[in-house]
This record gives structure tokens, C-alpha cells and sequence, in this order.
């Protein structure tokens, strides 16, 4: 067996029946290049062939009344393909509209917990030939780099790709009785007042160390400072999703004239798209938006668990009208707030989240979604946005050629926005996620990207 960290199982505790908390992604695929032909049976059969050979696909969760810790992770022995592949077709025209309610559906439905956490939906039917995968994967399980990962043991350079040997596959989680967890949870439980003795000297001073850097004008932006939008409210149960693909060469252009990371660009670009979005319905806030950019601290922590990252505030300088100002002051911001967020150390969210209680946190959490809280105190941030690296060259998915790959990560009560960006061979696929009722018309805001990019491009050539 293995013990989920604390903060792996923080999202299991987090999640209610409107805050879901799994991570999802849309791929779309040429399915010309498959050899032999395309079919929903030879794809559905090469899925399961290749996530035999992969531990994590397998594994479930499994606790015990008597367990104290975290649940843990065992070895699905009744594990079936049938489960977790599933086959649907787009209502017509099957135009993107109608692919994307589609994915808001199944991205609305939660996780079976009694079996492995993921699912993939083959979606065919669409208006040109392609043929999309919508997977969803609990965020208990991955984060964005090990779900990125996950996916790309499913990948390969070429579309004939041989299919990978059981016997090389990594070491499965194993099995465990309900006395083994109890048990072992009971020493973890026993040996947590010596580790909080440990962290609580190194926590104690962040506060004045916190307030003394904004005073300097070096701090990143604190929780509960943010402007209020309407994207800043309770969740339901809704999901609604929209996408749109950028020219990831244009995107470098822009940050080698401006002498700025692509990271910068990113952020640029969902500033442009949001200030266009809000102002158009008359809510731009005069105060910048405040986004929390998940930052990976894998090689920088030896603590256990999945979820290997820390989050990080920055400004999106969405008071900022002209672009290329916008996009150095959100350089700077970041320069900041990056500097900021290494001085509180890398196992910092890791460390404190291990004394989180299912009991106790999982209640909280579940009176908090049903009183609304969200929309009763500050505003602790306005948005998610996480950038992954991706491959620069084509990728082949079961031997499909992948046109486009979307992820979208989860929303949460008063931040019911998520843009996470992915480049692949050439493009910057971006992936939104929200809930209808907080943002009806987000395909506004999906289609606001290309012009954002335009106008940075335009002051990049000024400015060359």
C-alpha cells in the first residue's frame, strides 16, 4: 500500500458536490494515422494493453473505519477497461459548442472513489473527422506534471509504436487489510506532534516577514486582497468549458522582444483576454486581478506524495491598459512574487497540510459550499492559471495524431475560473473551465485570446 500525503488527500477532503475537484483534458485527434484504421474497439483495446503496464492507472483508494491518517493507495485486482473507457457521440452539427457542452457534462460528473480515479470519453461525431478524448483524472492522484506524464506513457513519436512490456512496468501500490492501515495509520498520527515541533519555528515568522517585504514593495500579493467579478462566487454542481489554440512561435516573438519568460507571456495573454471579457459586460475592476499560478517544487522537496507543488500570487496588471506595459509589469510581479514564494520553502503547503483531518476539514468544507461563504468575505484570489511545458514535436495518442491537447484544471468556490495552457508542436493549446453560472458566456472569453496575442505582437514589433 501507499499513504497519500496530506495534500494529496486534501483534495479529497476539499471536494463536495459542487466543488469537483479532478482534473481533466481534452485531446483532439487525427485518426487517419492511425495503422489499420480507426476503430472505437481497437482504440478502447489498446488503452487497456497499455494502462496494464501502468501502475498508476490501477490503483484505488481504500481506507479503514479504525484509520486515524490518510487513506491509501491499493491495487485494483478487479481492474476493467469496460470501467473507465466509455464511447459517445456529439449531438450534431458537432460543431465546438456542441463538443464543449458535451466535455461540461462529463467534467460535472464526480469520480467513481470506489474505483481507480480517472475515466477517458471517446467523443466521435465531430463536423470535420476528428475524433476527441475527454479524460478526467482526481487531483488526489496527479498534478500537472505527473498527469501530463501519466498521459504521455499513452503517447509516442511515431504511430506504429510497439506496445510496452508488463514485466518493465513499475512496482504497483499493492494490496492491504483494513488492521494494516489502521495500524499504520496509528504510528503516522503518533509521530506528528515531533514533526509539528519541527515546522512551527519556521511558520511562526512568515507573517512579520510577509508584512515587512510588502512594506519594502518586494512581497507577492496577499490572500483576501483581490477585486471581486462575477467570477468570484459560490459554485454549482455546472460546468462549462471553452478552448481555443494560439501560434506558440508568435508567443516566443513576443517574449524575445520584450526580454521576458513565456510564462510572463502567458499571463499576459490571460490579462488582455480577461480585461477584454469584463469590460465588455462593465465590470473591470480599477484594482489588478490577482491569480494563483501552481508552482512545481519537484528536485526541491523529499517529502512523499503526488502533488509535488506550492502555489504562488501574482498581479495580472489587468489595470494596465497598454499591452506592452501590462506585459513588463507582470515580468516584474512575477520576478517578485517568484523570489517571494521560494523564501517560505518548498515544503512549507506539504509539511502543514499532513494535520489536515478528514473528519473535521471535509465538514468544514461541506457547511462552507452550502452557506455561500464565498461571497461573504474577501476575495482571496480571482483565478487559476497553470502553464505545462509540452513537446515541440507531434505527438501520436493510441497512434491518432493529436491535433490539439486542452487541460483544464479545477474551479473552486469564490474562484470559479481555471485557464491552464499547454504548447505542443508549435501551438499553445489553452483550456478554460468554469461554471455556467458564474461565466454563461465564456466562449467571449476563449475567443478574446487571438486578439490578446495580436496586440502584444503589434507592440512587439514597435518595440523592435
Amino acid at each position: 500500500m501507499q499513504r497519500l500525503s496530506g495534500l494529496d488527500a486534501s483534495f479529497l477532503y476539499l471536494e463536495t458536490s459542487t466543488q469537483l475537484l479532478h482534473v481533466c483534458g481534452l485531446i483532439v485527434l487525427d485518426t487517419s494515422t492511425v495503422p489499420g484504421g480507426y476503430s472505437y474497439g481497437r482504440l478502447k483495446e489498446e488503452l487497456g494493453i497499455r494502462t496494464e503496464a501502468i501502475p498508476s492507472f490501477r490503483r484505488k483508494l481504500q481506507d479503514s473505519r479504525f484509520n486515524l491518517d490518510h487513506p491509501v493507495w491499493v491495487d485494483d485486482a478487479d481492474f476493467d477497461i469496460d470501467r473507465h473507457c466509455h464511447r459517445v457521440a456529439v449531438p450534431a452539427p458537432g460543431g465546438r459548442e456542441e463538443l464543449a457542452e458535451l466535455c461540461g457534462n462529463i467534467a460535472g460528473q464526480p469520480l467513481d472513489r470506489a474505483r481507480p480515479l480517472w475515466e477517458m470519453w471517446v467523443i466521435e461525431g465531430l463536423d470535420d473527422g476528428s475524433v476527441a478524448v475527454m479524460s478526467k483524472m482526481h487531483h488526489a492522484g496527479v498534478d500537472g506534471v505527473t498527469g501530463a506524464s501519466m498521459i504521455a506513457q499513452l503517447c509516442s513519436l511515431e504511430p506504429d509504436s510497439p506496445r510496452p512490456d508488463p514485466a518493465d512496468s513499475a512496482q504497483g501500490a499493492g494490496g492491504a487489510s483494513s488492521l494494516e492501515i489502521a495500524v499504520g495509520g496509528l504510528l503516522s498520527v503518533a509521530s506528528r506532534p515531533v514533526k509539528l515541533l519541527q515546522i512551527i519555528p519556521r511558520s511562526v515568522g512568515l507573517l512579520p516577514r510577509w508584512i515587512d517585504r510588502a512594506r519594502r514593495g518586494d512581497a507577492m500579493p496577499a490572500p483576501f486582497t483581490a477585486p471581486r467579478t462575477s467570477l468570484n462566487g459560490t459554485l454549482t454542481s455546472h460546468r462549462t468549458i471553452a478552448f481555443t489554440q494560439l501560434d506558440f512561435d508568435l508567443v516566443k516573438q513576443v517574449k524575445n522582444a520584450f526580454g521576458v519568460k513565456v510564462n510572463d507571456v502567458v499571463l499576459a495573454l490571460c490579462s488582455g483576454a480577461l480585461r477584454t471579457y469584463l469590460d465588455t459586460r462593465r465590470e473591470l475592476p480599477d484594482k489588478s486581478l490577482v491569480a494563483i499560478v501552481p508552482v512545481s517544487v519537484r528536485g526541491k522537496s523529499d517529502r512523499p506524495g503526488t502533488n509535488q507543488v506550492s502555489g504562488m500570487f501574482t498581479e495580472l496588471g489587468s489595470d494596465i491598459e497598454d499591452p506592452a506595459e501590462r506585459l513588463l509589469a507582470i515580468a516584474e510581479h512575477n520576478s517578485t512574487s517568484k523570489e517571494h514564494n521560494e523564501t517560505l520553502g518548498a515544503t512549507l503547503l506539504q509539511d502543514w497540510s499532513q494535520f489536515i483531518g478528514q473528519s473535521v476539514f471535509g465538514a468544514a468544507m461541506r457547511l462552507y459550499s452550502t452557506l455561500g461563504l464565498a461571497e461573504r468575505h474577501p476575495v482571496v484570489h480571482n483565478l487559476v492559471i497553470s502553464n505545462v511545458p509540452g513537446p515541440t514535436d507531434p505527438l501520436y495518442f493510441l497512434g491518432a495524431l493529436i491535433k490539439a491537447m486542452y487541460p483544464m484544471g479545477p474551479i473552486f468556490h469564490g474562484a470559479g475560473l481555471n485557464v491552464t495552457v499547454m504548447s505542443l508542436n508549435g501551438q499553445l493549446d489553452i483550456g478554460l473551465m468554469s461554471c455556467p453560472e458564474l461565466a454563461p458566456q465564456l466562449w467571449d472569453l476563449a475567443d478574446a485570446f487571438p486578439d490578446a496575442l495580436d496586440e502584444l505582437a503589434k507592440a512587439a514589433v514597435t518595440r523592435a
